[in-house]
This record gives C-alpha cells, sequence and structure tokens, in this order.
C-alpha cells in the first residue's frame, strides 16, 4: 500500500519531462484510448436501438463513467439518441485520428520491414540507418509521446458534448 502512494506522489510531483514520458504508459491514456475507440460503435448501435426504446442513453453515460472517470447526470432515457446522432462525425473523426496516431508508432519504429529495397530516397536516407533512425525518432518516439496527448484533448472534446447532449 505504502509502495502505491510512493508511486501515486512521486507522479503527481512530476515535472513536465516526466510527464510527457510517462504519459503513453499510464492507464488513463489506456482508458482514454478505449474510449476514443468505443465511443463510434456504441454510438452507432445506439440509433436503431434507441428508437426501438432501449435506454441508450443510459450505456453512453456508463461508458462516459467507465473510461473518463466522470458522470454524467441525466434520466434514464433522456437524450440517446439525440447524442448518438449529433456525436457520430465526432467520433469517427476521434477513432481515426486515434487509432491512424497510434499506428504510426509501430509502422515507423519497425520501418525496415516494411520498407521497399530502395531507401535512398526515404526520409533520413540515403544511408539505411539514417533513414531507419528517422523514422523511429520521429515517427516512432515522436507520435508515442504526443498521442496521449492528442488523445486526451479530443476526449475531453467528447465528454464536453457528451455532458451537454445526455444531461
Amino acid at each position: 500500500m505504502d509502495s502505491v502512494r510512493n508511486v501515486q506522489d512521486r507522479s503527481i510531483g512530476a515535472g513536465p519531462v516526466q510527464q510527457v514520458l510517462r504519459a503513453p504508459f499510464t492507464a488513463e491514456t489506456r482508458r482514454r484510448t478505449a474510449y476514443a475507440l468505443l465511443a463510434l460503435p456504441l454510438g452507432l448501435i445506439c440509433v436503431p436501438l434507441s428508437l426501438l426504446g432501449a435506454p441508450t442513453a443510459r450505456w453512453q453515460r456508463n461508458l462516459v463513467r467507465r473510461f473518463l472517470h466522470t458522470e454524467v447526470p441525466g434520466t434514464a432515457r433522456g437524450g440517446g439518441l439525440r447524442h448518438a446522432l449529433l456525436t457520430v462525425l465526432l467520433n469517427l473523426v476521434t477513432a481515426f485520428i486515434t487509432l491512424y496516431g497510434w499506428a504510426i508508432v509501430p509502422l515507423n519504429i519497425g520501418w525496415p520491414l516494411r520498407v521497399g529495397s530502395d531507401y535512398s530516397g526515404a526520409w533520413g536516407g540515403p544511408t539505411f540507418a539514417g533513414a531507419w533512425a528517422f523514422h523511429a525518432i520521429v515517427g516512432g518516439i515522436g507520435f508515442l509521446l504526443l498521442m496521449p496527448w492528442v488523445v486526451r484533448g479530443l476526449t475531453a472534446v467528447q465528454l464536453r458534448v457528451a455532458r451537454s447532449l445526455l444531461s
């Protein structure tokens, strides 16, 4: 128990560099990424089911509570269809950016596995080592450190919309 408190105390007082370096590996990043990816299919499923009388607003509020750790007050059935319809585009953009951004990390770290035989024109070339280093550092590690903050921003927008439409 004390070791958990010590880890939490260190992360609270961590400087900005430590926060950036730790962000890709935190539970919050995993939860927010899961929410960004699950909001779209749940919203699409909720459109026809809310027309049939299912409590889709409650399902959507439960998704927010479970993954974003925020309570959205409201009635059991109020706002589910409205939220599902009005957030389809936002959820689609969020899911696309999240999937693409996280996929860039292993694609660029493993760049030699996907490149053809001619790497002389690749960024970081004309040498193989230079091209691989450039892709791994900028595209791999760079996006690894950037994506938690992008996902945090996108899910913050989703949360604001959910609060306004599901309340």
